[in-house]
């Protein structure tokens, strides 16, 4: 599922001439070996304020339940604490564990600074704490302390998840847009995204004209510039991996993230495609396993197994999908049920694969680039070579 339970992102063509760029071939990197990494998204993003939020919100008139996002809430310590201990549980051919690679949106708004006829929004900064009303004791620390002992890597999601401008535009024409923004505001909670997709995502604004909906370079650089302030400032170190908000990127986000020493672009579901760089010197990944029991009704452990196997046949690494929301607690119990199933998978991929090894982004980086990457068990080396794809041949096989 794409982010915020709607409909999957694709990237399938829906013009004569993209039916042709498709058919072209693409050099991308295959592995001997079954490489796995995860990718996780909006962490550090408020959404509603736990049990006491969703009554606020239920009386004031919205009904609330009709889709899991409207249970999106925010990760606590002891959620980390659990996905840790099961991380920690694992481990690969080499002895290392799975890591996952978590996408932080590096502020939340500050709903102490906007008064009830606010026209323009202001952040705060996730290293400077939550915004008011929301309490999250050890949350900070619980990141840190997962980076330390290597089952979390920290990435660059954005500054927001939303389109500023598109909020600030709605706020400003007063009508009932702007009176369901204040709402939510006025208990804490930003938005609700299927229910209001007119907000967007950080680089795109939903109701311009198709071709204008992607923000212009010199402010996607200008944003982009401020989140890497941002995530420096929390972690103490420089992001090296990014995955757009809503996976809405295009080749000026690109060139603005290398300017700013992200090497690696991940890419959304829909599309199955070996890692590759582009014109930049970015290296494209893509996400193939859907592991989303939060928000997909029809999830099973057996089906991301044999996408993974599927991956593995092809000499591709799973990259494997998996948000925030599914480690979610307090609002509903996401949580429990997540890592019951993640547990399963990853018993179930270490039992038949000897040589599995679990990575990250960083890690798949120096593999494309030399063969090797770094542990702290000492250097891996996995055999590498390019070969040549068609884009609608890997979108056949992903069908089949």
């Amino acid at each position: 599922m794409s982010p915020e339970g709607g409909g999957r992102v694709l990237n399938y063509p829906r013009k004569p001439w993209r039916f042709f760029r498709a058919s072209l071939p693409i050099q991308g990197f295959h592995f001997n070996r079954p490489l796995v990494l995860f990718q996780s998204d909006d962490w550090g993003r408020v959404g509603l304020r736990d049990q006491e939020g969703l009554e606020q919100l239920r009386a004031l008139g919205m009904v609330l339940g009709e889709r899991p996002y409207d249970f999106y809430t925010l990760e606590t310590a002891e959620d980390l604490a659990a996905l840790c201990s099961v991380l920690s549980r694992h481990r690969d051919s080499g002895g290392r564990h799975p890591c996952v690679g978590m996408n932080f949106v590096l502020s939340n708004l500050d709903f102490a600074k906007m008064s009830p006829d606010a026209l323009r929004i202001y952040l705060l900064s996730l290293a400077e704490g939550l915004p008011q009303g929301w309490t999250r004791p050890g949350l900070v620390a619980g990141y840190r302390q997962g980076i330390a002992d290597g089952v979390f890597f920290p990435a660059l999601h954005g500054r927001t998840h939303f389109c500023q401008s598109a909020v600030e535009r709605n706020l400003s024409e007063n009508g009932e847009r702007a009176a369901l923004l204040r709402t939510l505001w006025r208990v804490g909670t930003p938005y609700i995204h299927w229910r209001m997709p007119w907000v967007g995502y950080e680089y795109w604004d939903a109701e311009k004209p198709e071709a204008e909906r992607m923000l212009a370079v010199d402010l996607q650089r200008e944003l982009i510039g401020q989140t890497v302030g941002m995530f420096a400032k929390m972690f103490s170190t420089l992001p090296h991996s990014a995955c757009a908000p809503g996976y809405r990127a295009n080749d000026d986000t690109f060139r603005a993230w290398a300017q700013h020493g992200i090497q690696v672009a991940q890419n959304g579901p829909g599309m199955v495609a070996p890692p590759h760089f582009d014109r930049f010197g970015t290296l494209h990944l893509f996400r193939t396993v859907e592991f989303e029991p939060a928000t997909d009704a029809a999830f099973s452990v057996e089906k991301c197994l044999r996408d993974a196997e599927a991956c593995f046949e092809r000499g591709l690494p799973a990259i494997v999908s998996l948000h925030s929301i599914n480690f979610h607690s307090t609002a509903r119990d996401f949580c429990s049920f997540t890592l019951r199933t993640l547990d399963e998978f990853l018993t179930a991929l270490e039992s038949k694969h000897e040589d599995l090894l679990y990575l990250h982004d960083e890690n798949l980086y120096g593999l494309a680039s030399t063969g090797a990457y770094q542990t702290p068990q000492g250097t891996v080396r996995v055999n590498v070579t390019r070969k040549t794809f068609t884009r609608a041949g890997l979108v056949r096989q992903r069908r089949q």
